[in-house]
Order: C-alpha cells, then sequence, then structure tokens
C-alpha cells in the first residue's frame, strides 16, 4: 500500500504558507484545512485557498471542528448535516470525506458517532474522525459504536494523532504506523508531527485509498 505525504493547518493557506512547507519540508500531496471559522482555534476555508491548492496541485482534505463535544445521536446527525452543509457550499465533490474533528479531551459517546456516520451515509460525503486512540474516550465510544453499528466500522476513516514522533521533511516521513482502536477500524490517516517549528503546520501521512477520495 502506498502512503501519501502532506499536512494540516488551523491558519488559512497563503502563497507564503505554501512557499514556507514547499521550501523547508517538501511538496504537500494534500492539505488539512478546516471548513469555518471556530473563534480561538481555525480560520475557515475558502475558495480562494482551494484554488491555490488545486493550481498546485495539492488536494484538500476537510476537517469539520464546530462542536465542543460529542455527544448524543440526534447532536451527532446536527454535526454531520452542519459539515455537509459547509463541504457543499465549497464545492467539495460526491464522496469526499468529512473529517469530525474529535479533540481528546472531548467527552465522546457511541451514540454521536452513529449519529455522525448514519446521517453521512445517506448524503454525498463519507463520514471520517480526526481522533486520540491512546487519550481520551474516542477508542472506547467508536468500539462501542462498531459494535452496535457495522455499518460504523464499515464507513468511517479515521485519522490517528498517535504515536508522535514530530514533524519532519516529507522525505524523512516515519514508516506508516499509526495507533489503532482494537476493535475493527479503518485507520487510513496520521498525524505524525504536530506544530511544526519553521511553518505553523502539522505532518502526516494517509493511506492511498484516502488520498484517491480527496
Amino acid at each position: 500500500m502506498a502512503y501519501y505525504w502532506g499536512v494540516d493547518s488551523a491558519s488559512a493557506v497563503t502563497k507564503e504558507r505554501y512557499n514556507c512547507v514547499l521550501t523547508n519540508y517538501g511538496k504537500p500531496l494534500y492539505w488539512g484545512r478546516y471548513l469555518t471559522t471556530v473563534q480561538n482555534a481555525s480560520d475557515g476555508l475558502t475558495k480562494g485557498e482551494i484554488e491555490l491548492l488545486r493550481n498546485s496541485e495539492t488536494k484538500v482534505l476537510p476537517i469539520y471542528n464546530n462542536f465542543r463535544k460529542a455527544v448524543g445521536y440526534r447532536e451527532g446527525r446536527v454535526v454531520a448535516q452542519n459539515a455537509s452543509f459547509h463541504a457543499k457550499r465549497l464545492g467539495f465533490r460526491k464522496g469526499t470525506p468529512l473529517f469530525a474533528n474529535v479533540e481528546k479531551f472531548f467527552e465522546v459517546d457511541s451514540d454521536w458517532l452513529r449519529g455522525y456516520v448514519d446521517y453521512l451515509y445517506g448524503s454525498d460525503y463519507k463520514p471520517g474522525f480526526y481522533h486520540d486512540p491512546v487519550n481520551g474516550d474516542f477508542a472506547a465510544a467508536y468500539c462501542k459504536a462498531a459494535a452496535e453499528d457495522p455499518r460504523v466500522a464499515d464507513q468511517s476513516i479515521l485519522w490517528s494523532a498517535e504515536p508522535e514522533p514530530g514533524a519532519t521533511k516529507r522525505r524523512n516521513a516515519p514508516r506508516y504506523k499509526p495507533v489503532k482502536p482494537n476493535c475493527r477500524a479503518n485507520v487510513w490517516g496520521w498525524q505524525y508531527g504536530r506544530d511544526a517549528t519553521t511553518c505553523p503546520i502539522d505532518t502526516n501521512l494517509i493511506d492511498g485509498r484516502l488520498y484517491e477520495m480527496l
């Protein structure tokens, strides 16, 4: 299986920021960006950024983070609906995975995860979860949700934040070895380096199957 190197950032992609990554780390094959502006957390992705990235032959990996906990089936559906609305507004094509940003300090339950998956299953997009499989409630909630509904394991794409050996240049990326939950899971993304020193980015490796969906 081929693995592809790329980055993500909470701040907007400008020509300067792109060139910073290009010069110091290598060419990113994709760039993870947040679909909406959340105060003190993220700049919302714009059509101008998408154009800049496409012109640079860099794909866009969409992340949704406008929620503070992941509890309750109905709430999971609402977050998925909002993520889907913004992905459509920005012109993301059918079949693109939308990654809910589930932080390690969030309260998480299996109902919320099932709600998120259920809503997106009937939409134009695929469910994805950025998560920490070691710290916090995600791994246990995910395995419970997958046991309750096999569709969770079938449909979801997981983007793991562990382990964290640290940011590297593209050519020095580690071998693909993200931590996975103790149950069936498509762990197709790994954020292996956070808060790079030279440019404000995180570094990632993703599975070729995810890369093709972007």
